[in-house]
């Protein structure tokens, strides 16, 4: 296995976990971490979406009690079981149909590093609007979210669409506005992250298969259990933090870095494979 190659897995990896879950945009940082690493390519799509999938059974495993409820609800035909897969379901569609009827545009005219930029700066100041509005709570879990609540939720995370927006950061804020609990609005956009991200993956894959090669899987299997790992401590690490915290610190962070993402577009110190 060749080292140095082991390595970038292990720091994408963990990029992908770390960023994934927070309100930061993994996407814009797996681009811009893959051009520094010099990890691009086609092989680089298939083992974005590998460790992406790390990710996801991070959540999984962390709401391994909650997952199994819900599904042994679900053969029993329990009310709140089905209410929850359906709310689920619901938030999943505006992302999975405008996606498909605006993907390919939006990747030919806004996966470029001043639109990424753009969006990791204007999503700062919607997070500040959001923290600086008085906050009115009417759900504190998410078992009491109505089917319209969703349907809001998964129009807040379509924004995702747009890169650099951060689709748990799209859900998360557009829950604060909708009247969720910070608490909420987090466990909501994790748990919508597991059929979202299942399926994003399963399609990715379906349209990148002739690129998966046996020889690889060493490197995916690290990358994939860095990413899980990560992800596990930025899923924990949040919910303690948002517990006495709110998202600004966050909304700094985009900033900072939506501004050494122009730097180094212009610089020409990172050539961008975005472009």
């Amino acid at each position: 296995m060749d080292l140095i190659l082991a390595v970038k897995a292990i720091i994408l990896g963990i990029v992908e976990g770390l960023t994934e879950f927070l309100p930061i945009s993994s996407t814009g940082h797996l681009i811009l971490a893959g051009d520094l690493l010099n990890y691009t390519g086609e092989t680089s799509k298939v083992f974005s979406i590998v460790i992406q999938t790390g990710a996801i059974f991070a959540i999984c495993w962390e709401y391994r009690v909650k997952i199994g409820s819900v599904i042994r609800g679900l053969f029993k035909w329990e009310a709140a079981a089905i209410k929850f897969t359906l709310n689920l379901a619901i938030a999943f569609m505006p992302l999975a149909i405008l996606g498909l009827s605006f993907g390919s545009l939006i990747k030919a005219y806004l996966f470029k590093p001043i639109p990424v930029a753009t969006a990791f700066i204007v999503g700062a100041f919607v997070i500040f609007w959001a923290e600086k509005r008085e906050h009115t709570i009417r759900i504190n879990e998410v078992e009491d979210l109505s089917w319209t609540d969703a349907l809001k939720l998964g129009f807040a995370q379509a924004l995702a669409l747009i890169p650099g927006t951060s689709r748990s950061g799209a859900t998360i804020i557009g829950g604060l506005f909708f009247g969720l609990s910070r608490k909420a609005a987090t466990e909501f956009s994790f748990f919508l992250a597991i059929p979202t991200l299942i399926i994003a993956s399963l399609y990715d894959l379906y349209k990148h298969h002739e690129l998966l090669n046996s020889s690889d899987l060493p490197i995916f299997g690290i990358g994939l259990l860095a990413a899980f790992f990560s992800a596990l401590l930025a899923v924990r690490g949040l919910l303690r933090y948002i517990s006495h915290h709110d998202f600004t610190v966050f909304a700094w962070y985009r900033i900072v870095f939506g501004l050494l993402v122009i730097g180094t577009a212009y610089s020409g110190l990172v050539e961008w494979t975005v472009d």
